[in-house]
């Protein structure tokens, strides 16, 4: 079954990156050199932090680990002593971080481009550009680097495997990955629309698939608010990054051709 879902997944995300890709023509750049553009930017962020950022990154850190030392365990057993396995709300909230995330994506692409409406189209853009950074490539790094065991496993809250090398076994704790998936896409939407229902509604349903993996047993507390970090701040960073180049500003895009690595810089009219 995860097999099969995972291709799903990957089908979808190739049929949504063709049509984002489309779409990403009347910008004058090709989708894959936006997302390229979108990755550098988010990955070297570290590079260009300064102390504050600096200060709130080592608070968060600390956050977190002052989850997983305080509310990990207890969050887990109450959980256990609560949540049967068997609730079809919980499963159908969990798919919005993987399987729906995509359908909603889609959703907003159809609407941006049979309703005329560039909007909606650059919210599934970003989207996926968010989905591809933070739960294709930050999220699988973490998971791979620490190794961490789930909840399930029964080996308590501080069973590390660094270097797992089978990113689907049970050493894929930290962070969640469904949780990133869900708050990256709560995060660009609420920063592409002013209205409060909007971000309320987006936020809660990314919040509910944390408490799913939770219920499931999938993940530990920490894990789960390391995934809505992860994904808000890429989610946030995507979105105020590509607003100059759709907004007729100067934009610097990686020019990477046959013997070839340079900058572009590039402007909309």
């Amino acid at each position: 079954m995860r097999l099969t879902s995972n291709r799903l997944l990957s089908a979808g995300a190739l049929l949504l990156c063709l049509t984002c890709a489309a779409q990403a023509a009347d910008t004058g750049f090709s989708y894959p050199e936006i997302v390229i553009d979108d990755a550098r930017h988010v990955l070297s962020a570290p590079a260009r932090w300064q102390e504050q950022e600096w200060q709130d990154m080592g608070l968060a850190a600390l956050g977190i680990a002052g989850v997983a030392a305080i509310l990990d365990r207890p969050v887990r057993d109450e959980m256990r002593r609560h949540a049967p396995n068997d609730s079809r709300f919980m499963l159908e909230v969990e798919r919005f971080g993987k399987e729906y995330s995509l359908a909603v994506l889609g959703g907003f692409y159809l609407a941006g481009a049979l309703g005329n409406d560039e909007n909606a189209a650059t919210v599934a853009e970003d989207g996926l550009t968010a989905l591809i950074i933070a739960g294709g490539i930050i999220t699988p790094a973490i998971k791979f680097v620490t190794g961490r065991s789930r909840p399930r496993d029964n080996d308590g809250i501080a069973k590390f495997h660094p270097l797992s090398i089978c990113y689907y076994s049970s050493n894929s704790s930290f962070p969640s990955g469904h949780t990133t998936h869900a708050f990256a896409l709560a995060s660009v939407f609420a920063n592409h629309y002013d209205e409060t229902w909007v971000t309320c509604a987006s936020y809660s349903i990314a919040s509910l698939v944390g408490v799913a993996r939770s219920y499931h047993d999938a993940h530990f507390a920490s894990d789960i608010l390391a995934g809505a970090l992860i994904g808000t701040l890429v989610g946030k960073s995507v979105v105020a990054h590509n607003k100059p180049m759709r907004s007729g500003q100067v934009t610097l895009l990686p020019e990477i051709a046959p013997g070839l690595v340079g900058v572009r810089i590039a402007r909309k009219f």
